[in-house]
């Protein structure tokens, strides 16, 4: 990432935490009382900066989130090449989500207000296809033709906000990972698909694997 970029994603987060920050100080109701001006002037960004980067206040407070899951299938192609599937999106997730380890206070306002809520999950579902691209390559099979790492993207996309509700319960003291890779391990019942099998020459019995043929009875050369 250049200096340019990096600039204008350094803006782009601190609107975003300004944004977040604002809504928690003004209590439950916050994001009805959070102004795009105010948010502009905690940033130390002008309203017109501000716009240039997002076009509401729901977008800007889950800034954090989205930008997590844009990263996710990158995360995952980091890992090790021979590192089994389950061990790579469990570490990768974790490392993603948990370093640093939510703020509790804002993921509960951005989990518990509606209209929070449904940017959330739009953002997360920014992961799933980068996460499908990375499975699909991991795992050796076709994008366009296999359902498997579409859908096993978004069980894992399901299962980082399943962690974040069950991690916002009253009285919970676990760390964010424990919850995650709990919810993370839910996910890995499912196994990969297998290559598909050459079709069978013409007349191969059912159940003979192609190519497997028997010899005639009675013809026992020696």
């Amino acid at each position: 990432m250049d200096l340019r970029a990096r600039n204008k994603q350094a803006t782009r987060e601190a609107i975003g935490r300004a944004a977040l920050r604002l809504a928690i100080e003004r209590g439950p109701h916050g994001l009805a009382l959070v102004r795009v001006h105010d948010i502009a002037t905690a940033a130390g960004v002008s309203p017109r900066t501000y716009n240039n980067y997002f076009s509401s206040r729901e977008e800007a407070i889950c800034a954090f989130q989205a930008d997590q899951s844009r990263r996710a299938g990158q995360a995952l192609r980091a890992r090790p090449a021979g590192e089994p599937l389950d061990q790579a999106v469990t570490a990768a997730v974790v490392g993603l989500y948990t370093d640093p380890e939510p703020d509790k206070a804002g993921l509960r306002m951005i989990m518990m207000t509606p209209e929070l809520e449904g940017e959330a999950l739009k953002a997360f579902s920014m992961a799933e296809g980068p996460l499908a691209e990375a499975i699909a390559a991991r795992t050796g099979t076709d994008l366009a033709r296999d359902v498997y790492p579409a859908v096993m993207a978004a069980a894992i996309t399901g299962a980082v906000r399943v962690a974040g509700r069950h991690w916002l319960e009253p009285g919970n003291t676990e760390p964010f990972a424990a919850v995650l890779r709990r919810t993370l391990s839910c996910v890995f019942s499912a196994k990969p698909p297998q290559p598909p099998q050459p079709p069978a020459p013409p007349g191969t019995p059912p159940g003979r694997p192609p190519g497997n043929s028997e010899r005639p009875e009675g013809n026992n050369a020696t």
